[in-house]
């Protein structure tokens, strides 16, 4: 299954940016920090564009607010160690696991950051 059949909604970096009210470069910051991971997707222009963009799940509304989940950097940090690229990484992310009754994105989402967070670091071994 390819990864934009697995997440239906994507940002742009660019609205990405405008979301956390922040520059393009902080974007391109939390990207490489590993706050954040994106893909490249088909543009919305069509043709044979990609445009790089961010599941739209990483970012949680707080009141007036928007921010980055804060739990993600950390399991983003184990799925490195377990030597997971990008791609696959956010197809763990979002393939449901009956275990945690969704996927391990929903669990880091409900507040089960421990139980992901062992599971991704199971991974490496």
């Amino acid at each position: 299954m390819e990864l934009t059949e697995l997440i239906k909604d994507w940002r742009t970096l660019p609205d990405i940016a405008e979301l956390l009210d922040v520059k393009i470069t902080k974007v391109h910051r939390l990207l490489a920090e590993d706050a954040l991971l994106a893909h490249r997707i088909p543009s919305a222009s069509g043709g044979n564009d990609l445009v790089r963009a961010v599941p739209a799940a990483f970012i949680v509304e707080d009141g007036e607010k928007s921010r980055v989940l804060e739990s993600l950097r950390g399991t983003i940090t184990l799925l490195r160690d377990a030597r997971y690229s990008d791609e696959e990484a956010l197809r763990w992310l979002f393939t449901v696991d009956e275990s945690l009754n969704g996927s391990p994105l929903e669990a880091l989402r409900n507040g089960h950051k421990t139980e992901v967070r062992r599971r991704a670091q199971a991974l490496a071994w």
